[in-house]
């Protein structure tokens, strides 16, 4: 067979991964699905009642090739509104957002400096072109600081995310002023902040109260927080206008189906419309991730290091027979195994403080 010796590396080093269908029946702390959306059926049935009056319910082509439809064009208008950015295009998925800015932004004599743990799509897509690539210790300002100065790059492009996928910790609020003072474009990959911090629930700028700038890119998932399917980039008008003509993500993709747009906007009007009542969820199990785990989160990602492939693996397991999914996340993906927990709302607090009790003996 063509790759044995290879899976047979990956398994030695518990590292081998399989595809297994998810279980309705146990308690979901493992998935992205932040706010409980994706179990939303008044949601769903009003994007099906809307798209069912609609003279297609497919996109059929590319946002350039007659694929770019007005419920497109309204979910980028009220992504722009809620997110105080002047334009935006939406596209397939956060993993292609990455590659779309990355591939097209960072040019030759530029410079891209990269948080060590910034997403693997944007290390995937700098790995694409002989591009220059600097990485900088994980949300250390000011190591950034001293890249930048050092560099006389033509363009100086800065990416990082708003809450990081795996330590769940939060960006540091000096990276907006480090990024004016350099003249750098500064990308902040939202995928797990957008809809779970900030007074409006609209992520990190929304969480600093970050006025918007030409040099500021935002970068978002719809298939998290918003509990559908697909990506978003809001940015200056300028920056729009390049990245639909450079972007290959966006240029030969099939543009976004109108199912996934229409349920995406109908649960931005949800978040908006119940931002209290979410925060006050989202702080409750804070509350209970701290008061039995003794771990501070900014979001709802609680990263419990184990440190041993085959130990996450073992407490992973133990755990799904109590009833509870949880993520058990393992090198390379991260630097030191750790079990990943979402506090999603979409779980009640008794099951997630259950949870955390017996994770807490199990550890033990």
């Amino acid at each position: 067979m063509y790759y044995t010796k290879e899976l047979s590396s990956i398994k030695k080093s518990k590292r081998y991964r399989t595809r297994e269908v998810a279980d309705y029946a146990i308690l979901d702390f493992a998935s992205n699905d932040y706010l409980g959306l994706s179990h939303n059926k008044e949601l769903h049935s009003a994007t099906c009642k809307t798209l069912s009056k609609m003279p297609l319910h497919s996109s059929k082509a590319s946002l350039l090739v007659n694929g770019y439809h007005q419920i497109h064009k309204d979910f980028e208008l009220a992504l722009c509104k809620a997110n105080g950015f002047a334009d935006g295009v939406i596209l397939g998925s956060g993993f292609n957002a990455n590659i779309a800015l990355v591939e097209a932004l960072v040019r030759r004599g530029d410079v891209l400096f990269m948080d060590e743990k910034y997403h693997a799509s944007g290390i995937l897509a700098s790995n694409f072109k002989k591009i220059e690539v600097k990485f900088f210790a994980h949300n250390d300002m000011d190591e950034l600081r001293k890249l930048l100065k050092k560099t006389e790059a033509k363009r100086k492009i800065v990416a990082v995310e708003g809450i990081y996928s795996m330590d769940g910790d939060l960006l540091h609020k000096d990276i907006f002023e480090i990024a004016d003072e350099n003249d750098a474009i500064l990308i902040v990959d939202e995928a797990h902040s957008s809809g779970v911090i900030g007074d409006n629930l609209m992520g990190v700028f929304d969480y600093y109260n970050i006025p918007i700038k030409p040099n500021y890119i935002k970068m978002g998932t719809l298939g998290k927080a918003y509990g559908s399917f697909g990506a978003f980039i809001l940015a200056s008008e300028h920056i729009v206008e390049y990245l639909i003509n450079r972007a290959k993500p966006i240029i030969y993709a099939t543009s976004l189906s109108l199912y996934d747009t229409l349920l995406a906007h109908n649960a931005l009007k949800y978040i908006l419309n119940n931002r209290e009542l979410l925060k006050d969820e989202i702080k409750k199990r804070q509350e209970i991730v701290y008061e039995e785990l003794g771990i501070k989160i900014d979001g709802l990602i609680v990263p419990i290091v184990i440190n041993d492939n085959k130990k996450v693996i073992e407490i992973r397991d133990e755990l799904k027979n109590l009833g509870y999914a949880v993520g058990g996340i393992r090198q390379p993906t991260v630097d030191r195994a750790i079990i990943r927990l979402i506090a999603r709302v979409g779980e009640s607090c008794d099951s997630l403080r259950e949870l955390c009790i017996n994770l807490a003996k199990i550890k033990k």
